[in-house]
C-alpha cells in the first residue's frame, strides 16, 4: 500500500506521513521545501519500518500535476490514497503587486488539485479502489478581507471534493474532503506563544487531533468532514455582523 502525500515535509502533510506510515502504507512526500523534506525522510525512515520516498517539486507550476503524475507513472507508481495537502496563505489587502502569488495560491490550490484527482482518480477507476483526501478549509464558509483568495480558493475545494465523490463512488474510489477550523501549522505564520494559547483554549487543534479525524473519515468513506466546534458557530457569527461593522473591523486589521 503506497499513500501519496503533498505538502508532506511539515505541518498537517507531516502528521499525515506519519499516521498512513503507523498504519503500514509506504509514502511518496512531495514538497518544494528540499530541507525539510530531507529532515521528513530521516525521521520517518528512523521511526517507521515502510519504505519512503521524496520529490522535490513546485506544485504551484501549471504543469505540476501533470509532470507528477508521469513521474509516479515512470516509476510504477499508482497510490492507495492520495491526499491533497499543500498549501499556501496569507493575510493582506489585495494589490497588483501581489498578482504573483495570487496566481501561485489559484494553481496550488485549484489547479493542481484539480489535475491531481482527475489524473489519478481516473487510474484507480481502472484498478477499482483508491482513496483520495483533500484539505479544504473552514474559510471555504467564510469569505472575509485579507483572506480573500484562500477562502474562495478553499470554497473550490469543497465544493470540488464533494461533487467528484459522486462520480468517483461507483468505481470503488471514495473522495473525502475536510474543513479543518484553525490548526497549529507553520502555515499561518503566528508566533509559537499565540499558537500556544489558541491550543490551550482550544480555539487552535492539534495537527494530530485534526489528522486522526481526516484519516477516519477517509477510511470511511464519508464525503465531507468539518471538525470542530468553530466550523459550527464561527461561519453563523461572521455572516451575521453588519457590513458596516466588519468593515470597520477590517480596517482595525488591516
Amino acid at each position: 500500500m503506497v499513500a501519496l502525500i503533498t505538502g508532506g515535509s511539515s505541518g498537517m502533510g507531516l502528521e499525515f506521513a506519519r499516521q498512513l506510515a503507523g498504519r503500514g502504507y509506504d509514502l511518496l512526500l512531495v514538497s518544494n521545501k528540499e530541507d525539510d523534506l530531507a529532515k521528513a525522510y530521516e525521521e520517518l525512515v528512523r521511526e517507521y519500518k515502510v519504505q519512503i520516498q521524496t520529490r522535490f517539486q513546485d506544485l504551484s507550476e501549471p504543469r505540476a500535476a501533470d509532470d507528477l503524475f508521469a513521474w509516479c507513472q515512470g516509476k510504477d507508481i499508482l497510490p492507495d490514497v492520495l491526499v491533497n495537502n499543500a498549501g499556501m496563505f496569507f493575510f493582506k489587502e489585495l494589490e497588483a503587486s501581489d498578482l504573483d502569488r495570487i496566481q501561485a495560491m489559484v494553481n496550488l490550490h485549484v489547479t493542481t488539485v484539480t489535475r491531481l484527482c482527475i489524473l489519478f482518480s481516473q487510474a484507480m477507476k481502472e484498478r477499482g479502489s483508491g482513496r483520495i483526501l483533500i484539505v479544504s478549509s473552514m474559510a471555504a464558509k467564510l469569505p472575509t478581507p485579507g483572506i480573500t483568495i484562500y477562502s474562495a480558493t478553499k470554497a473550490y475545494l469543497r465544493s470540488f471534493g464533494k461533487s467528484l465523490s459522486f462520480e468517483t463512488k461507483p468505481y470503488g474510489v471514495s473522495v473525502t474532503t475536510v474543513c479543518p477550523a484553525a490548526i497549529a501549522t507553520p502555515l499561518y505564520n503566528l508566533k509559537d506563544k499565540w499558537l500556544r494559547l489558541g491550543v490551550r483554549v482550544r480555539l487552535i487543534h492539534t495537527p494530530q487531533w485534526l489528522v486522526r479525524r481526516a484519516l477516519k473519515a477517509m477510511f470511511k468513506g464519508r464525503r465531507l468532514i468539518s471538525p470542530s466546534i468553530m466550523n459550527v458557530y464561527l461561519p453563523v457569527l461572521i455572516a451575521s455582523l453588519p457590513g458596516p461593522l466588519e468593515a470597520r473591523i477590517w480596517e482595525k486589521l488591516k
